[in-house]
């Protein structure tokens, strides 16, 4: 029996947060490397770069513009989240079937991060997702602009062959997530409330639904007019 399409072609989500369990590994991570720096950030200052370029986060932080001193906090973070991603990371709840929902109802699935190449690949590493799931991988690294810019949904874009954000899914747990999705211009920009901001924060944020969990996309997904 043949399946019928949704009037989607491409669904872009966020790792962290959304489809992979956040267990802290980032943020220790990220103070662990800023403490190298003197600096030690507030709970508030850790939300507000959730999501974004950890490089930017940094400077930003760090009150600095001198690139050398960035460049070595940097280094750090890579090293302390490389050692945290090669002790496991966990799919989270529903993910691997919300691939298998979109695959067999023929919409395109690209992953996109604030994370640089290296960290992405060690982290999809260790979840085991077959690569041939995914149309694009699109990190930090990748792009001019991170987040909330909408550089890294416009590459998966490009990668997947799609041309009309109309066409296009943005899933993600952060704040500059939905910012980025509304700035590219997608059809459905939906937030995840279970992950890094919750309901209140994204609530506030440009979006189109929100759903507890990403497991909670497909039902969403039912829901709305099909071709």
């Amino acid at each position: 029996m043949r399946v019928m399409s949704f009037a989607f072609d491409l669904a872009v989500f966020d790792l962290i947060g959304t489809t992979v369990q956040d267990r802290g590994e980032a943020e220790r991570a990220f103070r662990e490397a800023l403490a190298k720096g003197g600096i030690t950030p507030s709970p508030a200052e850790i939300k507000s770069v959730r999501g974004a370029s950890k490089r930017s986060a940094i400077q930003r932080l760090l009150a600095t513009h001198d690139s050398a001193v960035v460049d070595r906090i940097y280094r750090h973070f890579l090293d302390a989240l490389s050692a945290e991603y090669r002790a496991g990371a966990s799919a989270a709840e529903g993910a691997d079937g919300v691939f298998s929902f979109l695959r067999e109802h023929n919409v395109a699935i690209a992953l996109n991060t604030g994370l640089d190449r290296q960290i992405a690949d060690l982290l999809l590493a260790a979840l085991r997702w077959p690569r041939e799931w995914f149309a694009a991988v699109v990190c930090g690294d990748d792009v001019a602009r991170g987040r909330p810019a909408p550089d890294l949904i416009r590459a998966a874009m490009r990668a997947a062959r799609v041309s009309e954000a109309r066409s296009v899914i943005n899933i993600g747990d952060t704040k500059v997530d939905l910012e980025a999705g509304a700035a590219a211009g997608v059809a459905l920009n939906i937030g995840v409330c279970a992950g890094a901001h919750g309901r209140s924060t994204l609530a506030h944020a440009p979006h189109t639904h929100l759903i507890e969990t990403v497991a909670d996309l497909p039902a969403l997904l039912l829901s709305l007019p099909r071709r």
